[in-house]
């Protein structure tokens, strides 16, 4: 660890240089691309020579064939023909930025194509233009960076905190998850699959959708070398930041695996792999960032090939695609088969969204129902805050399943790891806390035991549905006829539309004076005509009385219009008859509509007969309006009550407050 931080310091006092031409959050357009090819040259400093004779001798052959050849006596799956290398571009420091394109042309394809993601040429460029270039290659040529010096995994470090330095107000989750919460991350990935660890020479793929620089991947491969050196496992990874697909790319290549396993563009929008499933899912997708970019060929998806595609369960609000990136893991996973009798598991870490955002029938709880009743839900780990470099939010590690162990079939468990960590002597970013490989051991160990605790509980799938019940009660309406209720006709929209004509000009003027303007004065007249101050309660009966008044006035009112008027001489009232509907159904005061949010373990009709009848004896379940929804409340399982503090001790408390500033007060103007 202290390599990695030495070969940062050293990276960022040549990042330094660049100060004046460019800005501070313009360094890694230089400095990331300049690493990669100094991790390159390191890497092939030993075979250059012997590259350039072969390439010599085989100068005739196809490019192609010409790189397989060099590639193998390279020892890697790349290599360069040029005859420069970072020593020897100093030596010619008056035409250093044509040699250096010259260095860069000179690899095979898979490496050059990864340097001009960078879109480096405008950079040697701009330092060349500078005075800056020959500094800076000078400055790279001085730091070792073969694998023998700092290893895959210290350069994924050396990277993402050059990444992060460069990009301090990222968005979180863009560039990379902390190394520690990666571990515990891997750790719960593989702790069920005793295969892996200890079976020799066995080869599983795990699969990052949102790959950044790698980091995941590279923990996880680390982590099986550890427990079992002849295992592999091949990353498979996609990412949409050209920057680190690059650097991702680089370090698949460095490797020596399969270059074409990593893979730039937008998951969402179009998956790099839609024929390969995986044993194994890892991924830190970005979170509460719109995915309105993907908006159109996801939504044609899901419509087109609902659970055929990687959207059937539902599509959540545009602002958040978390749930998407889930259900395109378990998309991804290897179904439970002879060859394949573990199934697969997913270790995603998300924010709080997630668990509970959405009502019942919504998007994200549909997409949660699908989760859970197909019992794909095996844990969930809430972790500190503050642990994350561009964000102080909570957050939360998920891990899926399509085959469960016997203990765990139906269940979800919870485990409560916001407790597990220790405050960072110095902070970076919004990170102020950190997980020490106790606290990770710690987590994993109740995670593993299975037993509920002051940290952990355990649930049934069940548990985390409910029933959205619309609860009705009937509308009470009297009714009386009196000068403000007459009024109130003119706040009725379709009373005031008998004053408007569709005509224009003098034409529609005319129409309105003669008739519908009229008709107004008609039906004022008419009710207050009759006006007693008589209260109805019945509508029914104040319904018969309006209609034979406008029949004997000879007053045409339609049944739009009765409503209205209906509407304007009403008023609620609780004492008063239920409303009905033409069929003789007992109609709903939408005013008092609610819901109830019964739990599924529960019988609706017996919950409403317990704890809403007692209350509003004349309420009735809609059956019509019943949905299901899921959600998991994660923290108000592990609330804990803190009783409040007494008056008295926060008097005292403010009192000394005020005396410190007081003496600080005095300091100033004395």
């Amino acid at each position: 660890m202290n390599n990695f931080q030495d070969k940062v310091n050293f990276i960022w006092t040549i990042a330094e240089l660049l100060r004046g031409p460019y800005k501070k959050e313009e360094y890694g357009k230089v400095v990331l691309p300049m690493a990669v090819l100094r991790r390159f040259d390191c890497v092939l400093e030993d075979t250059k020579e012997e590259v350039l004779k072969q390439n010599e001798k085989y100068k005739h052959l196809p490019q192609e064939s010409k790189d397989e050849i060099l590639n193998r006596v390279a020892k890697q799956n790349f290599s360069n023909t040029s005859k420069y290398d970072f020593s020897k571009l100093l030596v010619d420091s008056d035409n250093i930025a044509d040699n250096l394109r010259d260095y860069i042309n000179g690899f095979s394809k898979t490496a050059r194509d990864i340097i001009e993601y960078f879109d480096f040429d405008k950079q040697i460029e701009k330092m060349d233009r500078n005075n800056l270039l020959y500094l800076v290659v000078k400055r790279f040529s001085e730091i070792d960076l073969h694998p023998e010096v700092v290893s895959n995994v210290e350069m994924g470090y050396v990277f993402e905190e050059l990444i992060r330095r460069f990009s301090e107000h990222a968005e979180a989750g863009d560039h990379y998850t902390p190394r520690e919460v990666i571990r515990l991350m891997v750790h719960l990935l593989f702790m069920e699959d005793e295969e892996i660890l200890t079976v020799p020479g066995i080869t599983k793929t795990l699969y990052d959708p949102c790959a950044g620089t790698g980091g995941m991947g590279s923990v996880a491969q680390e982590y099986i070398r550890e427990h079992n050196p002849t295992a592999q496992l091949i990353f498979f990874g996609q990412e949409i930041n050209e920057e680190s697909y690059a650097i991702a790319k680089a370090d698949i290549l460095i490797k020596g695996e399969n270059a074409q396993n990593i893979s730039f563009g937008n998951t969402l929008s179009k998956d790099a792999f839609p024929n390969v499933k995986h044993e194994y899912s890892i991924s830190n997708p970005p979170y509460g960032v719109e995915w309105k970019p993907a908006e159109q060929a996801v939504r044609k998806e899901h419509e087109e090939k609902g659970f055929n595609g990687r959207f059937g369960a539902g599509l959540p609000r545009i602002s958040d695609g978390q749930l998407l990136f889930l259900q395109h893991l378990v998309s991804k996973m290897k179904p439970v088969t002879k060859d394949n009798p573990k199934g697969s598991r997913i270790a995603i870490i998300m924010n709080g969204s997630p668990l509970f955002t959405g009502d019942a029938g919504s998007g994200e709880s549909e997409i949660r129902r699908y989760l859970i009743e197909n019992d794909l839900v095996e844990g969930i780990v809430a972790m500190p805050d503050q642990l994350f470099y561009n964000t102080g939010i909570s957050t939360y590690v998920w891990i899926l399943t399509n085959n469960k162990s016997p203990l765990r079939k139906g269940k979800i468990q919870l485990v409560n790891g916001i407790y597990f960590y220790q405050k960072m002597k110095k902070s970076l970013g919004n990170k102020r806390n950190e997980l020490t490989k106790e606290h990770i051991d710690e987590i994993v160990r109740i995670y593993g035991d299975l037993k509920e605790g002051e940290h952990c509980k355990i649930f049934d799938n069940e548990d985390f549905g409910y029933r959205k019940v619309t609860i009705e009660r009937p509308l009470r309406l009297n009714f009386k006829i009196d000068e403000n209720r007459v009024q109130e006709l003119y706040n009725q929209t379709a009373f005031n539309n008998l004053a408007k004509s569709k005509k224009k000009g003098e034409a529609g003027l005319k129409e309105i004076e003669e008739g519908q303007h009229q008709l107004q004065q008609q039906i004022i007249e008419a009710l207050l005509s009759i006006q007693s101050g008589e209260i109805y309660k019945n509508r029914e009966v104040f319904i018969k009385i309006l209609k034979q008044l406008f029949k004997d006035k000879d007053i045409k009112v339609n049944a739009t219009l009765l409503k209205a008027i209906l509407s304007a001489l009403s008023v609620k009232d609780e004492t008063a008859d239920v409303c009905k509907d033409s069929k003789g159904y007992v109609e709903a005061d939408t005013d008092l509509r609610d819901t109830e949010n019964i739990p599924l373990n529960e019988d609706i009709y017996e919950y409403f007969e317990r704890e809403v009848k007692p209350h509003v004896p004349d309420a009735w379940i809609a059956e019509d309006s019943i949905k299901i929804g899921y959600e998991i409340p994660f923290t108000r399982h592990f609330y804990q009550y803190t009783p409040l503090r007494s008056s008295q001790e926060i008097m005292e408390e403010i009192k000394e407050l005020e005396e410190g500033i007081m003496e600080k007060l005095k300091k100033v103007m004395g």
